[in-house]
């Protein structure tokens, strides 16, 4: 695994323990000598992360809009920096780039890029490993409502178990290199 893309926010979150995951997996993946890819922004989350890779040698490629480098603070100082004319265009490069997917604990943005991801790998767009990095439980309650949608029949679970899980970077690196994620060829057909 080359490298992985994180998606996590501008916002650093109400605990510091946030803040610590991002630096802790940064500085991981770093020192296991896999590349970040990640939305360029040098605040909040963004800023921690690509900061503890950028300190360990790491190669930290961001991916941000025009419209969104002053207002995000595109980071100055990545190995690279890639700027989009849209959302699309900047989702759709960072997939590109990467082998795997991390979410860290975010807002709504966050959640957005997770889903898609998600959702690629259920219809068999792409094969690659969709993970949580749950620091402190923050992905729970998610999860309990994605396990609800299985349960009401709105998902199946096969499709539920694509995405996996760790509380701890080097656990988290751990299942994603193990993760297989099979191209679903029946996700249209009724739950069983």
């Amino acid at each position: 695994m080359r490298r992985i893309c994180v998606f996590c926010g501008s916002n650093s979150g109400s605990r510091p323990a946030y803040r610590e995951a991002a630096r802790q997996l940064g500085t991981t993946l770093a020192e296991r000598g896999v590349g970040v890819v990640y939305g360029g922004g040098r605040v909040g989350l963004m800023g921690e992360l690509a900061d503890a890779a950028l300190a360990r040698g790491g190669e930290v490629i961001g991916v941000i809009p025009e419209a969104l480098f002053e207002k995000e603070v595109g980071h100055p100082g990545l190995t690279e920096l890639h700027r989009t004319r849209t959302m699309h265009e900047r989702k759709a490069l960072m997939a590109e780039l990467s082998d795997a997917f991390v979410a860290l604990p975010g807002g709504i943005g966050t959640l957005e890029e997770l889903f898609e991801v998600w959702t690629w790998a259920q219809l068999g767009f792409h094969g690659k490993a969709v993970a949580l990095y749950d620091v402190e439980g923050y992905f729970g309650p998610l999860l309990a409502y994605v396990d609800r949608m299985v349960e009401q029949g709105f998902l199946r679970q096969p499709h539920r178990d694509l995405v996996c899980q760790a509380s701890d970077p080097a656990g988290l690196i751990d299942v994603l290199q193990t993760a297989r994620t099979p191209a679903v060829d029946k996700w249209l057909d009724p739950p069983i």
